[in-house]
């Protein structure tokens, strides 16, 4: 079987091709999930306060409530919520994943959520080039289980999980009575990793499907340009006849 070489990429070429993707116009769009059933969850209250950050940046913003979100069987795809969800997927541009860390790991309400979102729809995959924030709140002292997890979760779906992330410790301590943060090195943390995603997303979207563009996938398209390539070089390589020239 003949070998089927990787594509050559240049500096130059990559360059124009993503000068050639338009950067769209639009506020960044984020969809924010949180870990919890409860509306006093602090999960939910960090998610919140993502929230309000990022609309402070001049994002788009949309919580999904997983309230009523049924268990994942793989069969209710009909239920209200699942198309919620699924529709809100589509429609983002980056997520922000926040858990409460339970036993040591994420709970099983932002699993549910997180499971509940398709690797693919059709031809679409929904989650494959998005952004991706991960942030988790603790009962006690500073851990990083659950964000360590979400982390595995977000590289599995695809996505460009961002460097920075947040771990709240003693989160009881940490909110005000009205629900919104106090202003400390947690919420100082919070605002880099919501800085850090907003930047992410301006400057990956619009050019996902370039981005996430396999050479595993589309070896056929891969092949056909390096011949259309090859071709070219061979044309400009030939030698050029002049009259009395002695080369025909």
């Amino acid at each position: 079987m003949k070998t089927l070489y990787p594509p050559r990429h240049s500096v130059a070429d990559t360059l124009q091709q993503l000068a050639e993707h338009p950067t769209p116009s639009h506020a960044p769009r984020f969809l924010l999930l949180y870990g919890s059933l409860r509306e006093e969850s602090y999960s939910r209250k960090l998610a919140l306060e993502a929230a309000k950050i990022l609309q402070h940046f001049g994002a788009e913003v949309k919580i999904f409530d997983p309230t009523e979100l049924p268990i994942f069987d793989r069969l209710s795809y009909d239920h209200p919520k699942v198309k919620e969800l699924h529709a809100l997927a589509q429609w983002c541009e980056g997520m922000v994943w926040s858990s409460p860390e339970i036993h040591g790991n994420l709970s099983s309400v932002i699993k549910n959520q997180i499971d509940w979102i398709p690797l693919s729809l059709g031809s679409v995959r929904p989650t494959q080039g998005r952004t991706l924030a991960v942030m988790q709140v603790s009962g006690g002292s500073q851990s990083f289980n659950a964000v360590n997890s979400l982390r595995i979760l977000g590289r599995w779906m695809r996505m460009l999980t961002i460097p920075n992330q947040s771990s709240v410790a003693k989160a009881y301590e940490e909110f005000n009575d009205d629900g919104s943060m106090k202003d400390s090195a947690y919420r100082d943390r919070v605002v880099d990793v919501m800085e850090e995603l907003f930047r992410f997303t301006l400057l990956v979207r619009g050019h996902t499907d370039f981005l996430t563009y396999r050479y595993s996938e589309n070896k056929d398209d891969y092949q056909a340009r390096v011949g259309d390539v090859a071709a070219a070089a061979l044309e400009e390589e030939k030698p050029v006849c002049k009259p009395g020239g002695g080369c025909c």
